[in-house]
This record gives C-alpha cells, structure tokens and sequence, in this order.
C-alpha cells in the first residue's frame, strides 16, 4: 500500500544538528555543575524535547536548573546553527523526488524548527506544514505529534510514513499505528546505530537518505 504522506524529523533527519547540539548541551550542563559528555548527552537525550531533557536531568541531579537555562540553550543554538548547520547529505535531492504531501513531525521549539530549515535551504518542500512537540499535550515517546500531524493533513495513520533517527520517534511513531522507517546516516550515528533502531521497531533502517524515494517505492510497489 502506497503512503499518502511521509512525516519527517527534523534534527539528524533532516538536517545534521546532533553534533552540534549535544556539544552546546554537555557544555551548559557541565558549566552548571551537572559534568556529562556530547556522547553522553546524545546517547540519553536525541529524539525528545529540551523541557523534557531539562526534566530528567533534575530528576537524575535532585537539583534545578537555573529558570533562565532553556531560555539560554535556545539562544545559543539558533547562534550555532545559523554558523554551522548543514542538511543531511542528499537530502534536497530525496525531497524532490517524493510525490506525496510531505510535513515535518519534532521535537524542537517552532522556531527552532524554521530557523533550522531556512538556514539549510530545505524550508520549501515543507512550509507551513511545521509540526512541534509544542502543539501538543505529551512529547515523544507518546504518539501525540504524529497522530497531530496527521490530522492535520487529513491523512489516516495508517497510511502515514514516519523516517526517524531516535528510539523515542519511533516508538511514538509506532504507537500511533504508522510505519517507520530509521534513518542511520547522521553525523551522530556511530557503531551500532542501525542495529538500535531495527531493536527500537523500525520497520527498515537505511543510512543514505538519497535512497529514501527508492525505499518508498519499494513499499508501494510490495504493498
């Protein structure tokens, strides 16, 4: 059965950020007194929302982060990414290619989100179909912003393609009856990556995101 809409996310999907990110998060976080590495921080935190990462590093610290640290991490990001942040190789190419709706399903705030997609030239395959974890009640690992998103674009679940590249998406992705496939080609997916997210449900894991309207064809044509 051939989809009627692929929902994509967007940091390490769509754009190369979790290098990027995790780096600024160890930095702030062990500034604060609460010392963790990028690797550390990529192998607890990819795939859900800053409020709920703040959350749990409280909850593991018995201590409060201080009220203006969200507010500071989003700053600094925005100042990093307009610098460095570069799309996933081979993406624009893959996005051309698909011919159903697409939209973008994230964790990150709204305007993270757009910055992201504008800086990376990629904006104009998805605009305004912007979809973030804030719209709704319950981040990832619920199914919340998928079963959003697709409401949104008068598309029934099951008939949705979710690409993802972290265990709480595909989860989330899962629970909401859709399929997913897991993308493994991000600067942050080491050894192991690909094995992780067959393990977390994904139906198919690829690490070229220029095969992706292959993959998707295959689908459709296997039915």
């Amino acid at each position: 059965m051939a989809a009627d809409l692929i929902i994509f996310d967007c940091d390490g999907v769509l754009v190369d950020s979790e290098i990027l990110a995790s780096r600024l998060m160890a930095t702030r976080l062990t500034r604060e007194g609460y010392p963790i590495t990028p690797e550390e921080c990529r192998a607890r935190y990819t795939g859900i929302s800053l409020a709920s990462l703040i959350s749990a590093v409280e909850a593991d610290w018995g201590k409060k982060l201080p009220e203006d640290f969200e507010e500071t991490v989003r700053a600094h990001d925005l100042k990093i990414f307009a610098r460095e942040l570069k799309a996933v190789p081979g993406v624009a190419e893959a996005l051309r290619q698909i011919d159903v709706p697409l939209c973008v399903a994230s964790s990150g705030a709204p305007q993270k989100i757009e910055n992201s997609l504008q800086t990376t030239g990629l904006m104009e395959f998805f605009e305004p179909h912007l979809f973030s974890t804030a719209l709704v009640a319950n981040g990832k690992p619920a199914p919340d912003i998928f079963l959003y998103a697709a409401r949104q674009m008068g598309v029934e679940p099951a008939r949705c393609v979710v690409v993802e590249d972290a265990e709480a998406g595909i989860r989330g992705a899962l629970d909401a009856g859709m399929q997913v496939f897991g993308f493994a080609g991000g600067g942050h997916c080491g050894p192991g990556y690909m094995q992780m997210l067959h393990q977390a449900g994904a139906s198919l894991v690829f690490e070229n995101m220029a095969r992706l309207p292959e993959l998707l064809g295959q689908r459709a044509s296997s039915g």
